[in-house]
């Protein structure tokens, strides 16, 4: 019997290998920091160089592996339009065009994925004691499932957002892209004996829908981050603002967020006279900046900066005055959103400085913000009750400091590396505990 204490053998399924890059690369880095060299490995999917940080035993599954996926993302990635959009968003692409890109990712996704028997025999020689996966399309559902009944271990399953109420919802390939999704997820929860959410809404939600348990797990900071939060330290490549706050926004501009962005910007416009009191300040990909960049054309108050690795995000929202997180309110996104936590959201707690959210009140990352009495957030389109809680924010400086204060303390408690990964460790091992029992 394996040893699990504290860390049971994990083998990690994706499409993306470890890494800092991405949000779910940087939860995924973050929780599995620290786990010892030879209890960690990964079958990843995608043709990304692995960070060897984390892990470093890898298996990069040859994308010939499956041959029509392999075909269309290679024509899919010559088309400059071709960008993928979130599961179930087709308002954003009601063009033919579109819809014909749709069904051609739910036929590569759905089509044939040889598992070579080097694999099979790689997994079992690794011996795992479960298989975690974010999961997330039908190829990787597949390639889980089928690597924890090779190894006779079980799935624990993380979902970042609800993307099984979203994915080819639109009836891609006449219902078929959907009634294979369905059929994915009952065979990993049916492999599950208990699953893992990115938030307490989605945890409770998932227990109701799939009748196994759920805990929750986001991403989680380094004690670095908690350091020096009252002071202002000069943020790589920032521009100072004269006579005036700083509002910073880092992250991604698709899925709607720069249209709220926008939204900002205009209501900044509006407040004071002759000149706005404060400026928002864009950190994003690059391939975000240039794709919405027009979005902002006419909006003065909104500076889009250049974009910045992980490793400068810590000072860039030390540097903020205040920090501005941002949904969109289109139905379609917004359902895909609601029961997500954004990445960034416990590096803006830890960072203590006050959070602007404007997005759906409903959301759960917009929830999080006033459970951590860190912010202001403003629930609907409305530039109006906007510019008033920027007023607030910019007129009220003990305000300011009381929010900060708040989030840095909720982000000590339940966002800290150090206790949130040690009792994620510690729920992996029970459920490899729990199934060596049952086998026994």
């Amino acid at each position: 019997m394996t040893d699990l204490t504290p860390h049971p053998r994990v083998l990690v399924v994706g499409a993306e290998p470890f890494g800092r890059t991405t949000g779910t690369g940087i939860t995924l880095s973050n929780l599995f920091g620290g786990w010892p060299a030879d209890r960690l490995a990964q079958v990843h999917i995608s043709a990304t160089t692995p960070s060897t940080d984390v892990c470093r035993h890898y298996y990069a599954l040859d994308p010939r592996s499956a041959p029509l996926d392999y075909c269309v993302r290679r024509l899919l990635a010559r088309d400059p339009a071709g960008g993928t959009p979130a599961p179930g968003s087709a308002s954003t692409a009601p063009s033919w065009q579109g819809r014909l890109r749709q069904h051609m990712r739910a036929m590569a996704d759905l089509s044939p994925l040889v598992v070579p028997q080097g694999l099979r025999r790689w997994a079992r020689r690794y011996r795992p004691d479960v298989v975690y996966s974010v999961l997330g399309s039908v190829r990787v559902m597949r390639l889980a499932c089928g690597l924890a009944r090779t190894c006779g271990v079980p799935i624990v399953p993380h979902f970042m957002d609800d993307w099984p109420s979203t994915l080819y919802a639109d009836g891609e390939l006449l219902g078929l892209g959907r009634r294979a999704v369905e059929a994915g997820l009952r065979e990993a929860v049916q492999l599950s004996r208990s699953g893992l959410c990115i938030s307490g809404p989605m945890a409770d939600e998932y227990r109701r829908r799939y009748r196994i348990p759920f805990a929750a797990f986001m991403n989680c900071v380094d004690s670095a981050a908690f350091d020096g939060y009252r002071e202002r330290p000069e943020a790589p490549g920032s521009v100072p603002v004269a006579d005036g706050l700083e509002f910073v926004y880092v992250g991604g501009l698709h899925l709607g967020r720069w249209s709220a962005l926008a939204r900002i910007g205009s209501a900044l416009e509006r407040t004071g006279s002759p000149r706005p009191p404060a400026r928002l300040t864009v950190y994003a990909p690059e391939h975000d900046l240039g794709r919405y960049a027009h979005a902002f054309a006419d909006v003065p108050t909104v500076h889009l900066a250049r974009s910045v690795d992980s490793a400068e995000v810590v000072p860039i929202l030390r540097r903020a005055d205040v920090l501005v997180h941002v949904e969109s309110f289109e139905p379609e996104l917004a359902r895909y959103t609601r029961l997500s936590l954004s990445t960034k959201l416990p590096q803006y707690l830890a960072a203590g400085r006050p959070i602007l959210g404007h997005g759906p009140a409903g959301l759960a990352s917009m929830r999080h913000i006033g459970t951590a009495g860190a912010g202001l957030v403003v629930g609907e389109e409305d530039v109006e009750q906007l510019r008033r809680r920027i007023a607030q924010l910019c007129e009220d400086p003990l305000l300011r400091q009381r929010l900060g204060d708040a989030g840095h303390s909720y982000a000590k408690v339940h966002h800290s590396r150090q206790e949130v990964a040690a009792e994620f460790a510690s729920h992996l091992a029970q459920v490899a505990g729990a199934a060596q029992e049952t086998r026994s």
